[in-house]
């Protein structure tokens, strides 16, 4: 695949959608709100329902174009017992395989799905598919979705688990190795996943949809073919009115409550969709931060809330706050009892790869190598290092500790140092010599361009959530508080064990100048902990390689970048 001069089109996880509150909505009209229906022991029961009947969406204008957030409040409700995925591949030469674990009591059945059902980690593909018709009652959209059980999710019945221990939202980087997908008993979880390659759009009026789940799916978990029909109304958004819509009443769907949210408090609602953003998409850009996975219903009016989860309820979001880092320096001799647990890092290799001709401070006429970089905690235990400022300085100095199995602190070594960013976009304390790239050549002998970059650790990315000891709800993936303010006297960050911090490297000193480079093959390296300052299980997976070709001249560059095995992710 060749590219030339433009970043990708909007890269996003497949958003978990709709208000986790208001799920109440529907138990009032859902069948099965009531008593669990008598089925096999251990075999979930899945019907598709509507929350209502009638929704109202905004199409606003994106990117040149006109698209609407097509959440028509539907949800797939779980009861008898939870539906729970197991899905792996065992190398990137392998296919993904999807397992259904099937629990009654302490007794543990497994399913594995037809061999293609699951491409990838986002979810279920062409699991719901709606028809469109206007009102003359002509069809004028068909289109399919994927369904991530990861979605918004809330509680049918009272007697429902009060809350879920299912991981939040379903992974979409293409190196993923492992996911868990689930609904507790007795929850709904929402259908709408927004695929921002694929916008719909639909000129203001009024419509009729139909959505019903595919065949293969229905006879595969034994669902009846509940088809259902909501009435749409598709108004004009204006931006220039506060709240957008007509009246100033926001973008509103059936699934809106009177809490709202936006993108990680502090950044601009544009980075979750809102019209007007001049943010960059991607898994982790500077000024991009990985969104959080909510619907515009949660975006509501803009306001920086994060809604959060709650008791019988969760938002999709993976969002989580930062933690606080130890009262004071630690004491006494430095160093870590023998066999005690320690992380693995371990990188990707590089995607989201593009020519580009630099923003924000580049020099005008060069060209630039743009990729994204993660580096992952493989486990068995979690990296967490606090920092400690340096009086009057905007410096701080770094300790790893590390844990027993009953998290007790029983060790810690000096890890080097942390350091105020002050540019637009990062703002925040960077934790230095996590990881390096270089651009190698063809031999893979010769560095032919080397960026080093200190990073604010977060927990962006759900990379193997199988792995032994893999946190599902880790905390420090919301970057507004994950890494502390100019003023902090001390910051603790925390890559969770099965999780991976992405960034996206367009800015300048993180992506590659090529513009003197001449054509031909090259390699871009991504290595972690590359000074050794951090102690982990092994340093034998620290690096990885991606293949790319560069062509054409100077001012329309090229780069192509041939598969790492079956992944074709440029």
């Amino acid at each position: 695949m060749t590219r030339q001069h433009h970043r990708k089109g909007l890269q996003r996880a497949a958003f978990a959608a709709g208000a986790a509150l208001t799920v109440v909505a529907v138990a009032g009209a859902a069948p099965g709100a009531g008593a669990a229906p008598a089925s096999t022991p251990g075999v979930p029961t899945l019907k598709l329902v509507a929350a209502s009947k009638s929704v109202v969406l905004d199409r606003y204008e994106w990117e040149g174009g006109f698209n609407i957030d097509f959440d028509l409040g539907t949800y797939v409700t779980v009861d008898n017992a939870p539906l729970e995925f197991k899905v792996t591949r065992k190398s990137y030469k392998d296919p993904v395989v999807a397992q259904q674990i099937l629990r009654d009591g302490s007794k543990v059945k497994t399913k594995t799905l037809p061999a293609g059902t699951v491409k990838d980690f986002s979810g279920l593909p062409g699991f719901l598919e709606v028809s469109v018709k206007d009102a003359s009652g002509a069809e004028v959209q068909k289109t399919t979705g994927a369904f991530c059980p990861n979605n918004a999710s809330g509680r049918l019945r009272p007697d429902a688990p009060a809350t879920s221990h299912y991981p939040e939202s379903c992974p979409t980087n293409p190196f993923t190795l492992g996911s868990v997908w689930g609904v507790e008993k007795g929850w709904a979880a929402n259908t709408t996943a927004v695929d921002y390659d694929r916008q719909i759009d639909l000129p203001v009026g009024e419509y009729t949809a139909e959505v019903s789940v595919a065949k293969k799916y229905r006879d595969l978990f034994g669902m009846p073919n509940d088809r259902q029909t909501i009435k749409v109304t598709v108004r004009q958004y204006d931006e220039g009115e506060e709240g957008g819509g007509e009246g100033g009443a926001g973008r509103r769907s059936p699934m809106s409550s009177s809490s709202s949210s936006s993108a990680h408090g502090g950044h601009s609602a544009g980075a979750m969709g809102a019209p007007g953003g001049n943010h960059h998409y991607g898994p982790r850009g500077a000024d991009a931060p990985t969104p959080s996975a909510l619907s515009h219903a949660l975006e509501d009016r803009g306001l920086a809330h994060h809604l959060g989860d709650g008791a019988g309820h969760t938002d999709g979001s993976r969002i989580a706050p930062g933690l606080k880092a130890n009262a004071q320096r630690p004491t006494g001799r430095a160093g870590l009892p023998a066999n005690v647990p320690k992380p693995d890092l371990r990188s990707l290799p590089a995607w989201d790869i593009a020519v580009t001709d630099g923003e924000d401070g580049d020099a005008p006429g060069k060209d630039y190598l743009a990729f994204s970089a993660n580096v992952w905690n493989a486990g068995p235990a979690p990296l967490v290092v606090d920092g400690f400022r340096q009086p009057g300085a905007d410096l701080m100095d770094s300790y790893q500790y590390f844990y027993d199995a009953a998290g007790k602190q029983i060790g810690y070594t000096p890890a080097g140092t942390m350091e105020w960013d002050p540019r637009i976009g990062h703002e925040h304390w960077h934790f230095t010599d996590f990881a390096s790239y270089h651009l190698l050549s063809a031999d893979q002998k010769d560095i032919v361009k080397s960026g080093k970059e200190a990073f604010c650790l977060a927990n962006t990315d759900a990379v193997d959530y199988t792995v032994k000891n893999a946190n599902w709800h880790p905390y420090n993936t919301d970057l507004s508080t994950a890494c502390g303010q100019q003023n902090s006297i001390s910051v603790r960050e925390v890559l969770d064990v099965g999780s991976g911090d992405t960034y996206t490297q367009y800015r300048p000193g993180q992506s590659f100048d090529i513009t003197d480079l001449p054509n031909g093959t090259y390699y871009i390296q991504v290595i972690a902990n590359p000074a050794n300052r951090l102690q982990e299980t092994s340093t034998k997976n620290n690096v990885s390689l991606r293949k790319v070709v560069l062509g054409g001249t100077e001012g329309a560059r090229t780069v192509s970048v041939p598969p790492v095995d079956l992944i074709n992710a440029p």
